[in-house]
């Protein structure tokens, strides 16, 4: 018997390599490549596995076809009765489809899973759990309100092989893996999570979605530096990957979607984590808002936008004294250098000095929002602190801020009106080039459009 080989493989990217290296060619990722045994006859056993399938697919009728004689019309999507899980996948689950989900340990992924399943009624569910135990699930499962149903089987098992003779039997209509590090095949020699297994696991659960049409959701772990664990390749293979992210010791959770080959990938769900499981979050607007912030400074609101929806969020800022020589600039929810940029802006063109201030900022709900209309907000609710003055209630803002001190444009404008309009504010400010073509007189909130950040801050401050 042929012995094995040893081989190197990069968890980032999955570049193979005859010996370890400290930095990836490809990716340029510092040691990442991990070790795997590699049978000797893999090429001739891969050779024949390859020429079987080929026969069975000529079997099968799939041979190449024209472009023109493929049918364009969509198959049905799956109504997952969850409204926020619709919107992120982009109108429900398609048939066929390898989902990921993704997230940190005890951020609610088997929960949101779980009650989601429970919901799917006329649809058989085979619940593959390499973790939990069925009882584990089934004292989760009486946590979430639902009524009874016959429609979901339990399966604790780690081996695929075993896994897809059980789906043979069943023939479920949807199946849920949990997790895909958790799950081995015999063809691999190695431990379970390894770069070799997720990437062996991922690829036959692939073949078994596009042959069979049921779609498969995989649940992954999230590693120290915040992606998804195991190789990148397992982000390629899949078609859609959502991850669900938020701090544990706030009650909002976040569900983006990173990758999407059925939908768009700027969407974005808001859950609220109970006792009871996850409540989908309708009008974040109202939740995301406090309500006894009136007299106090450094509290700005912005319209902001993730995906198609609109929602005002609360930017609060700390100007203070940097008690040590060198000021710290901290942000939660924004991005840093943004941050820093947006300084520099507000010192060399409005003329306010914050080069021995400590400056930090916070986006309210731990929410982390990427809309750049949030610009303005920022440099409002820094101002606002540096000088210990509220900005009056009723007044919100939405502009991009370029690095001339100019207000900028913003996307779908009349949405960002509309929403601030609904929650009772009597005054938005907005970019001066947004009001071309924008009929003024058919909404109540007061109108300010601006060019420059310093018209903003007049217009706030007086």
């Amino acid at each position: 018997m042929a012995k094995d080989k040893i081989a190197y493989v990069c968890s980032n990217c999955g570049q193979e390599s005859g010996k370890w290296l400290g930095k990836c060619p490809s990716c340029g990722q510092w040691n990442t490549f991990k070790e795997i045994r590699v049978s000797r006859d893999t090429g001739s056993e891969s050779a024949r596995s390859t020429a079987a399938s080929v026969r069975r697919s000529l079997d099968d009728g799939q041979r190449p076809r024209l472009l023109r004689d493929i049918s364009a019309v969509d198959s049905p999507r799956i109504d997952t009765g969850d409204s926020e899980l619709n919107r992120v996948l982009g109108g429900g689950i398609v048939p066929g489809s390898l989902i990921l989900l993704g997230g940190e340990p005890g951020i609610g992924k088997s929960t949101l899973t779980l009650q989601t399943i429970l919901r799917l009624r006329s649809l058989k569910v085979l619940y593959v759990s390499g973790e939990e135990s069925a009882h584990q699930l089934k004292l989760r499962s009486m946590r979430i309100p639902h009524e009874e149903s016959d429609n979901v089987l339990i399966l604790c098992e780690t081996s695929l092989e075993k896994i897809f003779s059980h789906i043979r039997d069943e023939v479920p209509e949807l199946v849920i893996v949990d997790s895909i590090q958790t799950i081995s095949t015999e063809e691999v020699e190695s431990s379970p999570g390894s770069v070799s297994q997720v990437r062996e696991c991922a690829s036959a659960l692939l073949r078994f979605c596009k042959s069979s049409n049921i779609p498969v959701i995989l649940i992954g772990h999230i590693n120290k530096e915040g992606t998804l664990a195991g190789p990148k390749i397992l982000e390629h293979i899949v078609d859609t990957v959502i991850q669900f992210e938020g701090d544990q010791h706030y009650m909002y959770r976040i569900l983006r979607s990173i990758k999407n080959r059925f939908g768009s990938t700027s969407e974005l769900g808001i859950y609220e984590m109970r006792q009871d499981g996850l409540r989908a979050v309708s009008n974040p607007s109202e939740l995301l808002l406090t309500q006894d912030h009136e007299g106090l400074s450094g509290v700005a609101i912005t319209a902001a936008i993730e995906g198609v929806r609109p929602f005002l969020v609360e930017t609060q800022a700390l100007v203070s004294t940097a008690a040590y020589g060198t000021p710290q600039r901290s942000s939660t929810g924004f991005d840093q250098r943004r941050l820093n940029m947006l300084l520099a802006v507000l010192e060399k063109r409005v003329g306010f000095k914050l080069v021995q201030k400590d400056v930090f900022l916070n986006i309210a709900g731990g929410l982390r929002v990427t809309d750049l209309a949030m610009d303005l907000s920022v440099i409002a609710s820094v101002l606002s602190s540096n000088v210990d003055t509220a900005i009056e209630s009723g007044w919100c803002m939405a502009g991009e801020v370029g690095l001339s001190g100019e207000v900028r444009p913003v996307s779908r404008i009349e949405s960002r009106i509309r929403e601030a309009e609904k929650l009772g504010f009597a005054h938005l400010i907005l970019p001066r080039y947004n009001m071309q073509g924008l009929d003024a007189s058919r909404y109540q909130i007061q109108l300010h459009p601006v060019r420059k950040v310093e018209e903003a801050l007049r217009e706030l401050f007086g």
